[in-house]
């Protein structure tokens, strides 16, 4: 089994901004760029059935990998974002002839096809009924790969798609955390489990005749866990965003996501695969759903970018590469004048 590990969360600033991001984590070699799909844009259907149509413009995180353009995660101009997360040993994908009053798109378009479709949380939810997802191998690993979706829209709502052998499921998502397998209400139904960490101090205690105090502060958050299982980074996610102060307006929003993320950011060398190869977070990326607006910052390079989709709208009939994410580490350098 090949996996691969991410995290995601939503995250609202006091002035009801939603921001939505991610952590890229992952084991193959990829070098993504940020791409910008123009609106009423006409592309194939990777199973060769039909054309899609795009109704929105959006921004996305992708890669072009032989002739096939696969996106990572994105937003619209709507201010409706999503992302898309493996999800091995639960994943099951249907034949394309199992429905035939459906519409098939490949786990591998599907992200790209809301994004061009859907202005909202409640558009995906009707959207939904009307389509059944096909696996098929990506030409980065060479395999079907396992995957399950996370989406939200500028009222905050945050959504998780997961397709098992259960069928095409959406589960609202009150938290606003997600990472890899096991299912999504198993990571919900886990959080019981750590009801007792707290933000709050340990009281000394007396083991009959000996007196115990704590070591110092955050003795309450002892039972979190620190390893970077997909249970594990849930679970972390899930009580620091949870507990944080609310950010106060954007700026306060920003930085608090690049900081939560900070705690399952993996380094590289931390996580080895079976093939021999290094698991960690290639690219952390945030979108403000209010302004559509991306910020990201890469392994090779902490320096925060930013990016709107209204700056680099273009009347171009086909997707725009603004370039690759990996770019030179620039240091500020202090000096006495």
């Amino acid at each position: 089994m090949r996996i691969n590990m991410c995290t995601a969360i939503t995250l609202q600033s006091k002035q009801l901004e939603n921001f939505f991001g991610r952590n890229m984590d992952f084991s193959y070699n990829i070098d993504p760029e940020l791409y910008i799909v123009p609106k009423y844009y006409v592309w194939n259907n990777i199973l060769n059935m039909h054309k899609s149509y795009n109704c929105y413009s959006f921004m996305g995180i992708g890669q072009e990998s032989d002739g096939m353009l696969g996106f990572f995660d994105g937003v619209n101009e709507k201010g409706f974002a999503a992302a898309a997360l493996y999800f091995a040993g639960y994943a099951k994908y249907k034949m394309p002839s199992n429905y035939i009053d459906k519409e098939p798109i490949s786990s591998l378009d599907f992200l790209h096809y809301i994004l061009g479709k859907c202005g909202s949380v409640k558009e995906l939810k009707e959207i939904l009924l009307d389509i059944y997802l096909v696996g098929l191998e990506d030409p980065v690993t060479q395999t079907v790969a396992p995957l399950h979706w996370i989406a939200t829209d500028k009222s905050g709502e945050c959504v998780v798609i997961e397709q098992t052998e259960k069928g095409l499921k959406m589960f609202q998502n009150q938290i606003g955390v997600m990472a890899n397998s096991p299912d999504f209400q198993w990571h919900m139904t886990n959080l019981r489990n750590y009801m007792d960490v707290s933000q709050t101090q340990t009281s000394d205690v007396c083991w009959g005749k000996v007196h115990l105090k704590p070591f110092g502060q955050a003795a309450g958050t002892m039972q979190l866990p620190g390893g970077y299982t997909s249970p594990e980074r849930f679970v972390r996610t899930a009580y620091q965003k949870t507990h944080i102060e609310t950010p106060n307006n954007s700026l306060d929003a920003i930085n608090a996501c690049f900081h939560i993320m900070e705690s399952v950011t993996i380094p590289k060398g931390i996580v080895i695969t079976n093939r021999n190869t290094y698991d960690y977070t290639k690219y952390t990326a945030f979108i403000n759903t209010n302004t559509c607006e991306y910020f990201f910052k890469t392994y090779e390079n902490p320096l925060i970018t930013s990016v709107s989709l209204w700056d680099n709208c273009t009347n171009s009939s086909q997707p725009i590469s603004l370039g690759k994410l990996r770019r030179p580490v620039k240091f500020e350098k202090i000096q006495q004048y």
